[in-house]
């Protein structure tokens, strides 16, 4: 804050402070007046006078105490007429008490003590009401609904838009308006000044008595958003903000857009661009499969391909209440699509044998997975059939009814796998990529990170931990992951499966990998929550089979770019289909022969095969080898 504008509200608030003092006397001597039929001079005038002094005092101290000098007279509003209220009773009260103990109350009628801090009521606040009324032009201050004071950050034309949607609705009061133009600084909108910059906040928070921020700038890019957002989290207020244009129903009715901060909003990247039309011409009038439709990425995905016009959908899941969930989901689109939730294990070769035959798919999205770390490191049996002979399974059936295109989700923890759950997705993206070779399907991978709010993710976790109280329980203080939406995931699996032609692996840009530590911080702050204070965070140390930190490609892949700037290539050497066709097989004909720690053993000696390059990189690599 500029030094010129501190000793302009310096000098403000002296000015009010002296008034008030004025209208104590004021209000003292009317009493009197109006005992005596206003009488000049009336009796005992010299005692009147003895006792200003005392009274300017007392009067003065609960006139801070009560913190009338907070706020400001253009947005004088009920509570401030109750603070007024409490400041003049208590301290008639006070005043009248002193004055017993001093001298009996002899020679000060007793109507008097009772008039004072009634004059002084109408003297304190007629003034700052009327100042309101004129500067609003509008009889909004008279309404019963507590008004809240709120810091506006932006002034832009959302910032513009939300002061005409507050000053119409009169719920809430727009008291100041900060932005990062230095030339917009002093100047007003609709009579909302623009105190400085946004580094600011806390300052104009306390001087204007904010009681929550807005921040109504949707065009901000994310590491803008998160930027502004962790300066106002400093002042521990509620904290709205305007969503992206995109995403803002009206400009008529900005207010309504107004929403709470989400780790999306921090976390998250810039909408992403899609080939909508190649999209919809790769899915219009097809029958499409998604297994695992029942999970947080297929339930997504399935809603996504019911908004591309194909002739069927079907959304195969073995949880008969995720099924439900998602049935009710493509319902409520009321889509002419025909749409087929059915119960089903991926693992049972004869049932996906005959939903192949029946539906004929030409486009398999494979979502089916077990992605639970530490529940799966010591269930290996239970990932293997899942993860893998749930893939080989569903595949095998792809190619024997020829479809189309067959991609399978994958994840970074494939990458150098550390546990199980990598383990056995780094075997499912082999085979994938070696039945692209040996069955006319177009057989691809889509690799990604974590997915925000993900079943058995973190951020439920945390969100259920800040409900409950706490602590919030991160493994380590320097553990990373990539984060992106589900949305964003989901779109550029639709997208990648688009361009690829079979044999690729596609990695989505995840951005920045993010510290758990930070993200458990922020979603304290964004709560309401004071951290430590209120919630603390406690470390657990690492469990089984975790790491550190996350990778989205191997040493041996060469990161190429594709046609889409957010879809990587992970080009490698070619393997064996054959050979790797015959080594999964034989790895799952042993599944239940051996015990768990044999079963381990014999996976990894599977991967450590598979490091032996047999060819060099080249454009080669990605051509299919039918």
């Amino acid at each position: 804050m500029s030094n010129t504008y501190k000793r302009l509200i310096t000098n403000k608030k002296l000015l009010v402070i002296l008034h008030d003092l004025v209208v104590v006397v004021l209000a003292w001597q009317l009493a009197w007046w109006a005992r005596f039929n206003f009488e000049i001079p009336f009796f005992n005038w010299q005692l009147n006078l003895v006792l200003i002094p005392v009274l300017i005092l007392v009067q003065a101290g609960f006139f801070w105490y009560f913190r009338l000098y907070r706020g400001l007279w253009r947005f004088a509003s009920l509570r401030d007429l109750w603070n007024i209220f409490r400041a003049a009773i208590v301290g008639g009260i006070i005043t009248t008490i002193i004055f017993f103990v001093a001298f009996r109350l002899e020679g000060v009628p007793r109507s008097v003590l009772i008039l004072y801090p009634v004059f002084l009521i109408f003297l304190l606040g007629g003034p700052r009401l009327g100042y309101r009324l004129w500067k609003d032009r509008n009889t909004s201050i008279l309404s019963t609904v507590e008004q809240k004071r709120v810091l506006i950050i932006g002034a832009g034309n959302a910032g513009d838009m939300l002061v005409r949607d507050m000053h119409r609705s009169s719920s809430d009061i727009p008291v100041a308006i900060l932005d990062d133009d230095n030339k917009l600084a002093g100047a007003e909108i609709r009579g909302v000044k623009i105190c400085g910059s946004v580094d600011q906040v806390e300052e104009i928070v306390e001087q204007f008595s904010v009681d929550w921020i807005a921040i109504a700038i949707p065009s901000a890019s994310r590491a803008e958003t998160q930027t502004i957002v962790e300066i106002c989290e400093r002042a521990n207020l509620p904290i709205k903000i305007l969503p992206n244009i995109r995403e803002m129903k009206s400009d008529n009715e900005v207010i309504s857009g107004l929403r709470e901060v989400s780790i999306e909003d921090l976390l998250g990247r810039e909408p992403v661009e899609l080939d909508w039309e190649s999209i919809q011409d790769s899915i219009r009038n097809k029958c499409v499969m998604v297994t695992g439709g029942g999970g947080s990425i297929g339930s997504v995905l399935a809603e996504q391909i019911v908004n591309l016009a194909p002739s069927t959908l079907v959304v195969i899941d073995h949880s008969e209440f995720n099924l439900y969930n998602v049935e009710q989901l493509l319902a409520s689109k009321k889509s002419q699509v025909k749409i087929n939730c059915l119960l089903g294990d991926v693992c049972d070769a004869a049932h996906m044998s005959s939903l192949f035959e029946l539906y004929k798919p030409q486009l398999v999205f494979h979502a089916a997975a077990y992605k639970h770390v530490p529940i799966l490191q010591h269930q290996p049996r239970e990932a293997l059939k899942n993860n893998i002979l749930g893939t080989k399974t569903v595949l095998d059936a792809a190619c024997v009814s020829q479809v189309e295109k067959f991609v399978l989700i994958s994840t970074d923890k494939a990458v150098n796998p550390s546990n199980i759950l990598g383990v056995s997705k780094r075997i499912a993206e082999l085979y994938t990529e070696s039945m692209n070779y040996n069955c006319i399907t177009q057989c691809m991978t889509v690799r990604f990170g974590n997915v925000l709010d993900s079943a058995g993710s973190v951020v439920p976790l945390f969100r259920k931990q800040i409900k409950d109280g706490g602590p919030l329980t991160v493994t380590h203080p320097e553990i990373t992951r990539y984060f992106m939406t589900i949305s964003e995931a989901s779109q550029l699996i639709l997208q990648a499966a688009t361009i690829g032609n079979g044999g690729e692996i596609f990695v989505l840009d995840m951005g920045e990998p993010v510290k758990i530590q930070y993200l458990a911080e922020q979603m304290i702050l964004l709560s309401g929550k004071k951290l430590n204070d209120d919630i603390k965070i406690v470390y657990s140390g690492l469990r089984p089979g975790e790491k550190l930190y996350e990778e989205l490609f191997y040493e041996t892949e060469k990161r190429s770019k594709t046609t889409h700037q957010k879809i990587f290539l992970a080009k490698h050497s070619l393997l064996n289909a054959d050979q790797c066709v015959d080594k999964i097989n034989s790895l799952l004909a042993e599944k239940l022969d051996c015990l768990d720690s044999e079963l381990i053993t014999h996976m990894h000696e599977f991967l450590d095969l598979q490091t032996v390059s047999q060819h060099d990189f080249s454009e080669d690599n990605i051509i299919r080898l039918k």
